[in-house]
């Protein structure tokens, strides 16, 4: 009975014993584990601290960068907006650049056709007055118009205002030339020279000038037909002369009608007023 209870406590004490250290494995692996998921936890924690962080900066960085990139934007949309007014002047101002081109070249057109028909006319009533020499009349071309200076030998007797037949012959050819213009004003100036003259008839050389003026109109538009809408008289006595009145060739040559042909600038006028 002893052997049984000796062998009984034996045994116990073995499955105790078993017992004991099959827990105390258990427990230091259980140990371990916890200390290895506190460690891990402790790490994962600073690291998310860490990310965090490094979170908040980029989120910070991203915040700025977009700052950034909005003012780029407002830049640009601004540079683009004062390319775009400047593009548009250059524009306007390349179309003003045309447009006066082409109104240059236009009134180049008109002024060169304007020249062409002066010296057609100026032509044209030189070989219509080929027959008179230079002591009765001279024709030239100046500033654009043409002037006939007649003598008062071929037009009037002295100190009368009456057309001899001399004159009215030159001026019926230079009507022929006249009436196949209708683009062209004509205006009839007298000269006298200086030497003051008064009579029953005229009481001053301003008198004389203008009524010989007179008096070459109504031949030219009464007996020739010359247009009175295109014609008109002035009168300039003595007042501008082309030679001295010191002598008598100069006196002379002050003695004269001219007869003055413009050709119309209407077109131009309105051009350049537009």
């Amino acid at each position: 009975m002893k052997k049984y209870a000796i062998l009984a406590f034996t045994i116990i004490m073995c499955l105790m014993s078993t017992s004991c250290v099959v827990s105390k494995k258990k427990y230091e692996e259980l140990d371990g584990r916890y200390w290895s998921t506190v460690f891990a936890r402790d790490s994962l924690g600073k690291l998310l601290n860490l990310s965090r962080k490094q979170c908040d900066g980029l989120l910070n960085d991203t915040a700025n960068l977009g700052t950034t990139l909005r003012n780029y934007k407002a830049l640009l949309n601004s540079n683009l907006s004062e390319n775009e007014k400047l593009n548009k002047q250059l524009a306007l101002k390349k179309q003003e650049l045309d447009e006066r081109e082409r109104t240059i070249g236009e009134m180049q057109k008109v002024i060169d056709e304007q020249n062409a028909k002066v010296k057609q006319l100026f032509d044209n009533v030189k070989n219509a007055l080929l027959g008179f020499n230079s002591d009765q009349l001279t024709v030239r071309e100046e500033g654009g118009k043409i002037y006939v200076a007649m003598s008062d030998k071929l037009l009037f007797q002295s100190g009368k205002a009456e057309v001899n037949d001399t004159g009215k012959e030159a001026l019926g050819k230079l009507a022929e030339v006249l009436n196949t213009q209708t683009e062209i004003d004509v205006y009839i100036e007298g000269h006298t020279d200086s030497i003051p003259i008064k009579t029953a008839v005229f009481k001053d050389n301003w008198d004389l000038s203008v009524i010989r003026a007179t008096s070459v109109v109504r031949i030219l538009t009464q007996t020739y037909g010359v247009n009175p809408l295109q014609i008109q008289p002035c009168g300039r006595g003595e007042f501008k002369p082309v030679d001295t009145n010191s002598t008598p060739e100069g006196r002379a040559r002050n003695r004269r009608t001219e007869i003055i042909m413009a050709p119309r600038l209407d077109k131009l006028y309105e051009m350049l007023k537009n």
